[in-house]
Order: structure tokens, then C-alpha cells, then sequence
């Protein structure tokens, strides 16, 4: 009698393709979680969760990214300097007018697990403002 093994990836056998995404009209949310999927290889059928097989996604027009309702306004982001009284905060509208790719980084952020790997998978991810990106040599294929 034989018995079936399952498959287990080495990291030698890791493969990180490129694709490329266009922002412009999409949903921040369902592009976010989209985009942590092909970064942490849960798309592939080969994916384990301890190697790291996720790959590299290149975002452009981050600057025509959507929310839904009045999210413009009321969609706050908070951060704090660590010192009293150093607590900062501003709207996704004033996010989106000084640096648009923050919004798509941060939510994609906030979708991968939090664990070691997540800062290496981040590191896969660029988001550009407009159009025009220096990863064309590379090929990306269109993600979705």
C-alpha cells in the first residue's frame, strides 16, 4: 500500500515572478487584498506557508485610487512620534494629495499576517503616483 506525501516547497525551488497593476478606479480594500495575495504566494498552487514564494507587484496611477462614500473625509490614519502629545493624524484626502502611494502601502500592509516575513514581502511591492515606472526590463505581466 502506498501513501500520498504532500508537497512541501524548498526555498531553492522559490520562483518570484513580476506583474504589474493599474490603480486607476479601483476599490482600495479589494486592490489591497489582491495585491497581499501575489505578494505572500497564496495564488500559486506551490505555496507553503514557512518559504517565502510570494512575488514582486508593480502598482502605477496610485494617484486615481477609490474609496467608497464619504471615506475621503472620514478614513483617518494616526501615527504618533513616541513623545507626549505627539499623536499626528490626517484624512485619506490629505494623504492622497501629498503622497498617494502611502494609502496602497499602507493597506496592503495591513492585509499581510503579521509575522517575520511580512517585512521582506513588503519589500516586493512598488507603488508609483503616476504612470511611469523603471521596472519595464523585468516584463510584469498583468496580475488580474
Amino acid at each position: 500500500m502506498r501513501t500520498q506525501q504532500t508537497y512541501q516547497q524548498k526555498t531553492a525551488e522559490t520562483k518570484h515572478d513580476w506583474y504589474i497593476v493599474d490603480a486607476a478606479g479601483q476599490r482600495l480594500g479589494t486592490l489591497a487584498v489582491r495585491i497581499a495575495k501575489a505578494l505572500s504566494g497564496k495564488h500559486k498552487p506551490t505555496w507553503t506557508p514557512h518559504i517565502d514564494d510570494g512575488d514582486h507587484v508593480v502598482v502605477i496611477n496610485a494617484e486615481k485610487i477609490e474609496l467608497g462614500g464619504d471615506k475621503w473625509e472620514q478614513k483617518t490614519y494616526y501615527r504618533h512620534s513616541g513623545y507626549p502629545g505627539g499623536l499626528s493624524s490626517e484624512t485619506a484626502k490629505e494623504v492622497l494629495a501629498k503622497h498617494p502611494e502611502r494609502l496602497i502601502e499602507r493597506a496592503v500592509r495591513g492585509m499581510l499576517p503579521t509575522n517575520r516575513m511580512r517585512d521582506v514581502q513588503l519589500t516586493r511591492l512598488a507603488v508609483y503616483a503616476g504612470a511611469a515606472h523603471p521596472h519595464e526590463p523585468q516584463k510584469p505581466a498583468p496580475l488580474f
